[in-house]
């Protein structure tokens, strides 16, 4: 008989490079995936692993399995995405990857209502600020901010992203109020580590795009750490309105340059390309467009940006 049942173990030890790795993503003991990758290859007749004591690969025979059985699972996850679609209410385990502070933000507090209105899923929310593969992760989509790079997912904008430079009220009472962009050179600028050029921040105003190179003590990978050091006094950073809006309705950060935007990106919710997309995953993509409100996300409302730019 075909040891189907250890294809998927097979593909994640091969994935992962570790029996221990492939255990902690299949909610499996070592010793259990150690277990069904031995009977595969007696099963087989062929050893599929180089092992030692520190690292294994895989061998000619295990490259060649390899090659099928990710054939052989991406056909089977065909299968039910076909079977699923046919059915009324969505269903299944959903995976999402959403960055770390978009996520502790704005996509866990809609998870209760979305679980609420969708009884017969069940999901696993992974928040990181780094790029996720969402084939080699297993993730069923992700949410990603700005500009997306061409890639053979599929991708769906749910709402425009607006950032704004901001500054805690004490700080500029302290130092002053820049007026233009260029008069952010005076100043501490603190900037986000993952932008692709932190330093550099770009305006559109009367005179068109105007690029400035700034300068600061500090940088961080974290929005919201970036958010902390802003309220605390330390100087001017560039924040999405998703992070400052509800800052800025209380009072404890001043948005600075109002009559200046910077350019627009886009939240998106993208997926591998399937030819049946799953259920889940379009009530999810669904639900989250509707939650945000695509127009005018609610953030920006709470930031003041009530007119689409």
């Amino acid at each position: 008989m075909v040891e189907i049942g250890a294809i998927p173990v097979f593909v994640a030890v091969a994935e992962n490079g570790s029996f221990a790795a492939a255990a902690r993503q299949l909610g499996l003991t070592k010793s259990a995936v150690s277990k069904r990758i031995g009977g595969l290859e007696t099963h087989l007749g062929a050893q599929l692993f180089h092992r030692s004591t520190r690292s294994i690969s895989l061998t000619e025979a295990g490259e060649i399995y390899l090659a099928h059985a990710v054939q052989a699972l991406g056909s089977a996850k065909e299968a039910e995405d076909a079977v699923a679609a046919l059915q009324g209410t969505p269903v299944g385990h959903l995976r999402v990857s959403a960055p770390m502070s978009f996520g502790q933000l704005h996509v866990a507090r809609a998870i209760p209502e979305f679980l609420r209105r969708y009884p017969g899923i069940t999901m696993e929310l992974s928040m990181d600020d780094r790029f996720v593969d969402l084939v080699e992760s297993g993730m069923d989509l992700a949410l990603r901010a700005g500009t997306l790079a061409d890639s053979a997912l599929i991708a769906r904008k749910l709402a425009p992203i607006h950032s704004v430079i901001v500054a805690a009220p004490d700080y500029l009472d302290k130092v002053g109020e820049p007026t233009h962009p260029q008069d952010l050179t005076d100043h501490d600028c603190l900037h986000y580590a993952y932008s692709r050029d932190p330093l550099e921040w770009k305006f559109i105003g009367e005179e068109g795009e105007i690029a400035v190179r700034t300068k600061g003590r500090f940088r961080v990978n974290n929005s919201e750490a970036l958010c902390t050091t802003l309220l605390a006094g330390l100087g001017i950073g560039r924040l999405p309105t998703f992070i400052a809006g509800s800052h800025l309705a209380a009072g404890r950060l001043r948005r600075v340059l109002p009559n200046f935007v910077m350019p627009e990106q886009a939240l998106y919710a993208v997926f591998p390309e399937r030819r049946h997309v799953p259920a889940k995953v379009r009530a999810f993509v669904d639900f989250f467009a509707e939650h945000v409100g695509q127009k005018t996300p609610y953030w920006d409302d709470e930031a003041g940006l009530t007119a689409p730019r």
